[in-house]
């Protein structure tokens, strides 16, 4: 016989009441821990260092306990800050995780849906408004729309939508536009915060999915005895599709299709920082104003979770799948049950103040005979010398030599019948096509500070030839330069 009505409503009730959402609304020191964790993590500051978190809960307990907030009917926990911030880690509130090189904490989705029913109960009034009531009709139509199979009556559905935006152009090309009354902006905006509210807990939702699906996989993994190369295919498959293998991954892949373009993230900042300068604003109070303005931020953040949460899985399941050894890790896992039996074992029978005797040193393996060569190890020769025989030389396609550097033995032959002093641009125009490259202007500029030179105020312009036939011009501060290098007595 199935459950009654009355019972399947208990049944609920009780499992939500377990949930580490309730039970922190729930415990004594809810007051306490709401209002530490939605101090300590901002919208902005998602992730906290441990060692931070720990010296930031102290100061709030201090605080508080100065202040007189301390007795039955304002408790406050006892023990220390790391004491405190670890046990909120075991009852399901905060998570930590590694992040770099350093350990944070973040809060969970239980803890995030916590602050948020506490941030609508206490923040403000909640009204059945025009604004509320007209987005649930909508999402119910577009929902209609979309459901709908016949044809005809979705075309007679987009006429409608059609007919009523060109009546609203008209009448604004007429100048009719009625104004519209503060309160109803102010019913809108309150709708928004309403709204947005949940998003946190939505992608932090999302991104523990996205972990508890990969902490399966490489459950799954060590246990599976099939062989590696289908092992393989199929984790590899899961680790790139890691989006895909969840309720929660599939909707938000969708809502990303909506918000990931960054242009559309930037849109949206842009659109609130120019309500939030609107005179309806001013009837909000300044919380509600900073709410509203940082919904932009809070969707980017929420996107940059669930994406950097994505990422960590598949790079996670990719390495676990490349390193997998069934045999190795059933090994692992036997030595594991044999160390904890063990422990086990001899925490029954001894004293709580008995002595452990540590583990000084790991047994040397027993190796009976090393393999043995009596190949000599030293090459059996020296290799031929390289040569700088031109004519030996051999080239796949063409001679690749006229691409290298400069050819500083014919530039010092040309130099030298140029008389005792030359100009260096001049020079540059009258050598061969051979050695008028650009490396070779940068090799005769070289010969030419290693003599002796001296620069102009005069600009001189170059052409230069490359080896494919193609030319480039440069332009560089004239230079009078000697033939020979001079004495040190001249």
């Amino acid at each position: 016989m199935g459950n009654t009505r009355a019972e399947a409503a208990y049944l609920r009730a009780l499992a939500a009441f377990k949930t580490p959402t309730l039970d922190l609304l729930h415990g004594r020191y809810a007051p306490f821990v709401v209002a530490v964790l939605s101090v300590v993590f901002t919208p902005d500051r998602p992730t906290v260092a441990v060692s931070d978190a720990h010296a930031e809960v102290a100061e709030i307990l201090d605080e508080l306990r100065a202040a007189g907030y301390e007795g039955d009917d304002r408790p406050l926990p006892t023990g220390t800050a790391r004491e405190i911030c670890r046990y909120w880690v075991r009852v399901g509130w905060l998570a930590p995780q590694i992040d770099g090189d350093t350990e944070v904490y973040r809060l969970t989705a239980h803890a995030v849906g916590a602050l948020e029913i506490t941030g609508r109960t206490g923040g403000g009034r909640t009204r059945v408004s025009n604004s509320r009531v007209r987005t649930l009709l909508e999402a119910v139509e577009r929902l209609a729309g979309s459901a709908e199979t016949d044809p005809a009556r979705r075309l007679a559905r987009l006429i409608e939508e059609r007919d009523a935006l060109d009546a609203e152009i008209v009448r604004l090309e007429h100048g009719d536009q009625p104004p519209v009354d503060d309160e109803e902006l102010l019913e809108e905006a309150e709708n928004i915060l309403h709204l947005s509210r949940e998003l946190p807990a939505d992608f932090t939702r999302v991104a523990e999915s996205i972990k508890a699906m990969q902490r399966d996989v490489v459950a799954d993994l060590r246990r599976d005895v099939r062989p590696t190369g289908e092992v393989l295919r199929e984790y590899l498959e899961r680790g790139q599709h890691v989006m895909q293998s969840t309720p929660e991954g599939r909707a938000f892949a969708g809502a990303l299709r909506l918000i990931g373009d960054p242009e559309r993230i930037d849109d949206l900042t842009e659109q609130l920082h120019s309500l939030v300068s609107r005179p309806f604003a001013q009837l909000m109070d300044a919380q509600q104003r900073d709410e509203l303005d940082a919904i932009g931020r809070r969707v980017e953040l929420g996107v940059q979770e669930v994406l950097t949460a994505q990422r960590r899985a598949s790079h996670v399941i990719t390495g676990q799948v490349r390193t997998h050894d069934p045999i190795r890790d059933r090994q692992v896992d036997d030595l594991l049950r044999d160390v904890m039996s063990g422990l086990q074992a001899w925490t029954q029978g001894a004293a709580r103040d008995a002595p452990v005797e540590p583990v000084r040193d790991l047994p040397a393996a027993d190796i009976g005979h090393l393999r043995q060569s009596v190949s000599d190890i030293r090459p059996p020769g020296a290799p031929a010398p390289l040569t700088d025989a031109d004519d030996e030389a051999e080239f796949m396609d063409a001679d690749t030599r006229a691409w290298g550097g400069p050819r500083y033995a014919e530039l010092e032959a040309y130099v030298l019948g140029l008389g005792e002093r030359f100009d260096l641009g001049a020079a540059f125009e009258g050598a061969g096509d051979d050695t008028r490259r650009p490396v070779d202007l940068l090799g005769l500029l070289e010969i030419a500070h290693r003599n002796g030179m001296s620069e102009g105020d005069d600009v001189s312009v170059v052409e230069a030839l490359r080896p494919d036939g193609t030319t480039r011009r440069f332009a560089f501060g004239s230079v009078t330069a000697r033939t020979a290098k001079e004495s040190d007595d001249e």
